[in-house]
C-alpha cells in the first residue's frame, strides 16, 4: 500500500499567484509561505509569507508582523484570487515547499494516491498553462522507493530522438554493445563524428532531466 506521492511542479506566469507577482516586482525570494486553506465551499482562507529587504511601501498589503527589514503579509484567498495555492488546498494536498523567485514558482506538494495526482495536476493545467511537471516520488510501505521524473521530449530536436531510437534498437547502451558509433551512423547515413554529436546532446538534455 503506497503511503502518497510527493510532487514537484513549476510556474512560470508571473500572473499564476499573486505573491509570485510580488517577488517579481521586488526582485526577492520568497520560500516561507504557509496557507490556511479549505475547501471551495468555505470561507476565509489565506496566504501567509514572509519578504526580506523588500520596499514596504510598494508593497499591497499591510504586515502583520514586522522584525528588521523582514515583513509578515497575511493574503486572502477571495473569489477573486486564483493560484496553484488555493487549489492545492481544494483538493486537500498539502504544500510541502514553496518557492517563488525571478517570476518562477515552484511548489513541492502532496497526494494520497495517483488517482488524485492526475486529478489535481490536470486542473493545475487547465488553470495555469505555463505549469510544467518535474518530479514524483512515491514512498511505499516497504524498503522501496520509486522515484519518477519527467523528461520533457519537446526540448530534443526531431533528429535528436532518432539518433536515441536507433541507437537504442541497436544496442549501442548495451554491455557488451550490440553495435558501435560507426554502424549505427551507417543506420542514419551520417558520419560517426555527427551521430557523437547529436547523442552528446540529446544525453545532456536527458542528465539535465533526471539528476
Amino acid at each position: 500500500m503506497s503511503s502518497g506521492i510527493r510532487a514537484t511542479v513549476e510556474f512560470t506566469a508571473t500572473d499564476s499567484c499573486p505573491v509570485v507577482e510580488l517577488s517579481n516586482e521586488q526582485e526577492t525570494t520568497i520560500d516561507s509561505m504557509t496557507t490556511n486553506v479549505c475547501p471551495s465551499d468555505c470561507e476565509g482562507s489565506v496566504v501567509e509569507f514572509s519578504m526580506d529587504g523588500a520596499d514596504a511601501d510598494a508593497v499591497p498589503f499591510e504586515p502583520i508582523f514586522s522584525h528588521g527589514d523582514t515583513h509578515r503579509y497575511r493574503v486572502p484567498l477571495d473569489d477573486d484570487v486564483d493560484c496553484p495555492c488555493k487549489t492545492l488546498g481544494e483538493y486537500g494536498c498539502p504544500i510541502a515547499r514553496y518557492v517563488a523567485e525571478d517570476g518562477r514558482l515552484t511548489v513541492v506538494f502532496h497526494a494520497p494516491d495517483w488517482e488524485a495526482l492526475q486529478d489535481v495536476v490536470t486542473d493545475l493545467a487547465d488553470r495555469f498553462p505555463s505549469m510544467t511537471v518535474k518530479r514524483f516520488l512515491r514512498s511505499p510501505t516497504g524498503d522501496a522507493v520509486h522515484d519518477h521524473v519527467v523528461v520533457d521530449r519537446s526540448k530534443f530536436t526531431t533528429r535528436q530522438l532518432e539518433v536515441l531510437a536507433t541507437a537504442y534498437e541497436m544496442g549501442y547502451f548495451e554491455r557488451p554493445r550490440g553495435a558501435n558509433a560507426t554502424e549505427v551512423a551507417d543506420v542514419l547515413d551520417i558520419c560517426p563524428s555527427t551521430f557523437s554529436e547529436h547523442l552528446a546532446a540529446a544525453e545532456s538534455k536527458l542528465v539535465e532531466d533526471v539528476l
